[in-house]
Parts: structure tokens; C-alpha cells; sequence
């Protein structure tokens, strides 16, 4: 099997890449007729294409390497470098600008040409190749102002979901698929949304198997989080280096709760659908941590102070900031319903996986992330 993942480099695509080959150093294949006999073992080929924008992506280009995995120099936007790529089996499409706050300078070209259009060229590709398809989408395609309508009760520790709401696809599980998509979500979310828009087309009338996934918040080793995208990391970083934090928002109490799925949780849900893509060609399906992954900043905090043993000094600002939300959780029913997947890595133990790899990699991370 070959496989090109897209944004390969990256957090997401490196670790989705490197466990791939680890899990499938060779496919073990079996044919089904009137003899029962052992095939040959053809070795995966795992390509990644990726431009090397991000900070701390350069990092990623030796692991993927040292797993035997062709890294290939290239952007999404420009269509002529996928001629050079072999055909393939399947596409995973990780790559995007992550930022929530991305165009909202008033320059948004980067933001529509790499997330909308750098989608456009991987289907194309994908569609050359007849490869299967899939997509990692966001939960921001749900829209902000809705999200702020929710009713919610204020705990000691955090703002929590309530089942009586407004509007459906949303209880105290978390937000569900069928949540109602019209309204703003910032522009990031909108380009994402656009992408699954097409995606639905390719599948629909050009036949192509596809499979999107709206993703919460993804983190782990090896992510260099910011403040706008990847804040488990930045956090944790934070207590690690003994640098100054902050509550932005909502009273400045940090109560703002949202659920984390580990990669390597996202990687078993990847996999099941690399090879089970038939069962679930043409969905669209939330994948995050769910309830039982969930913290607020304050809680989060606390668990970084037991697990790294250094408290630091946190400000409150209760100005909230522009496209913030006060609560997302992941409601993974229909996700668990198709496959069989969920989440099993909590909260605990992704500070932990995180504090550990920062104690690993001091030295090339601490000019990244401190």
C-alpha cells in the first residue's frame, strides 16, 4: 500500500506517518479462493509533502526519516508539484494554516489558497489515482455566535453543557454532527467547511471514497503550541519553564472547557479507516477527546502543577478575545456508533506524554516553545 499524507511534516501527518510505519513495516496480504496459501509482503510506502512553514516542522524531517519515510519538499497551493508523486492508495489530507485567528489581519490569501485550494489539488490528485480519501476537518465549522448561545452551568472549575438547548445537535455530551452550520466561525473554519463542501461533490459525482473527520482539539508530543493553536503544549510548556500564563476572557477565571484527543487516539481512528474505508465512505464524523477528555484552563493548570511540581504565576484578563468560544466538547456518538472507536488517553496522561517528551528533547525544543 502507498500512501501520501499531506502537511507530513507537521504535528498531525508526522505522528500519523511515523505510526503507520511503525505499526506496518510490511502488509501482510492473504488472498481468498479454493487454496488457503500466504501471499507476498509488500512494504507500505508512506510519502509526506510538506513545506516547512510552521516552526519546529524541521524537527519532524529527520524522525520521518529515520522511520524510512520519503519526505518530499512541496506546497499543497501549487498543483504542479503532486506530478512528481507516484501513484497512490490513499491520501491523507493533514495539511492546513491551524490558526483560528489566521486572515484576520485583513490578509487572508494564505489562509483560502493553502485550506480551500491546496484541498482542490489533493483531490484532483487523489482522484488521478483513484486513492481513498481522508480528510481532517475541524470542529471550528461550527459557528461562534451559536456556540455562545448554548445554555451551560458554572461549576467551582469549569463551564459545563446542559442537556435543555436552544438549538439541536448539542446535550451535555458535547456538540454532535447535525449542530446547526449557518452563521460566521471564523475564516479558518469557513475554508475547512468549503473543503468538506467539495469533498462531498468528488464523493458524490466523481465516486471518489471519502471520509472527513471534525477533529477537536488534537495535541501531544511534538506539537509546538501556540498561543491560537496548540495550548495543551503551550500550557504544559508554560509550568515546564516557569514562564507567565494567563486566563483571557470570560471573567478572567479560566473556566473555558474543551476536550483533547491524543494523536495517538486520532492515529487508531485513521487507521481503522485506511482499511475499513467502505463502511464509512461519504460520512463526515466529530472525532475528539469527548466528556472524559475534557479540562478547563483552571483544572488543566492544577494537573500541570501536580505532574510537573512547579506552580507559576497565572494574570486574569476578562476581556474576551475575538473568536474565542467558552466551551466546546466533542460528542463522539456517531463516530462510536460506525467504528467502534473512542477515545482512551485522558487528560492526566497527556501532560504526562507531553512532560516527558519536553524532558527527552530539552535542548532542540526549548528555543521552540520557551
Amino acid at each position: 500500500m502507498k500512501i501520501l499524507i499531506t502537511g507530513g511534516a507537521g504535528f498531525v501527518g508526522s505522528s500519523l506517518a511515523i505510526a503507520l510505519k511503525t505499526n506496518y513495516p510490511t502488509y501482510e496480504i492473504y488472498c481468498l479462493d479454493n487454496l488457503k496459501r500466504k501471499g507476498n509482503y509488500p512494504t507500505y510506502e508512506i510519502y509526506c509533502l510538506d513545506n516547512l512553514k510552521r516552526k519546529g516542522s524541521e524537527l519532524n524531517v529527520a524522525r520521518l526519516a529515520q522511520a524510512g519515510i520519503t519526505y518530499v519538499h512541496g506546497d499543497i497551493r501549487s498543483k504542479e508539484d503532486f506530478d512528481s508523486l507516484p501513484a497512490v492508495n490513499a491520501v491523507i489530507e493533514a495539511s492546513a494554516e491551524p490558526s483560528v485567528l489566521a486572515g484576520l489581519d485583513g490578509t487572508p490569501d494564505y489562509l483560502i489558497n493553502t485550506n480551500l485550494f491546496g484541498t482542490v489539488n489533493c483531490l484532483n490528485y487523489a482522484l488521478k489515482h483513484r486513492a481513498d480519501f481522508i480528510f481532517l476537518s475541524t470542529s471550528r465549522v461550527y459557528p461562534i455566535k451559536t456556540i455562545e448561545t448554548l445554555n451551560f452551568v458554572e461549576t467551582d472549575t469549569r463551564f459545563a453543557l446542559t442537556d435543555e438547548q436552544p438549538v439541536r445537535g448539542v446535550s451535555s455530551k458535547g456538540i454532535a454532527e447535525d449542530f446547526p452550520l449557518e452563521g460566521a466561525r471564523s475564516l479558518y473554519g469557513t475554508t475547512k467547511l468549503a473543503s468538506e463542501l467539495l469533498i462531498q461533490e468528488y464523493n458524490e459525482f466523481y465516486g471518489l471514497r471519502t471520509v472527513t473527520n471534525r477533529c477537536g482539539v488534537i495535541t501531544g508530543p511534538w506539537q509546538m503550541g501556540k498561543v491560537d493553536q496548540g495550548v495543551m503544549v503551550l500550557w504544559i510548556a508554560k509550568h515546564y519553564w516557569e514562564q507567565q500564563l494567563g486566563y483571557f476572557g470570560y471573567g478572567g477565571t479560566g473556566k473555558q472547557t474543551r476536550d483533547m484527543l491524543h494523536v495517538a487516539d486520532l492515529y487508531r481512528l485513521i487507521d481503522w479507516q485506511l482499511h475499513n474505508i467502505e463502511k464509512v465512505n461519504g460520512q463526515t464524523l466529530n472525532a475528539g477527546g469527548g466528556l472524559e477528555s475534557s479540562t478547563s484552563l483552571q483544572e488543566l493548570t492544577k494537573i500541570c502543577q501536580e505532574v510537573t511540581g512547579k506552580t507559576i504565576p497565572i494574570k486574569q484578563v476578562p476581556e474576551t478575545r475575538t473568536a474565542d468560544i467558552r466551551l466546546y466538547v466533542t460528542d463522539n456518538t456517531k463516530v462510536t456508533q460506525l467504528t467502534g472507536w473512542k477515545p482512551q488517553i485522558g487528560v492526566r496522561q497527556i501532560v504526562e506524554d507531553i512532560t516527558e517528551w519536553l524532558d527527552k528533547n530539552n535542548k532542540a525544543l526549548e528555543p521552540i516553545l520557551k
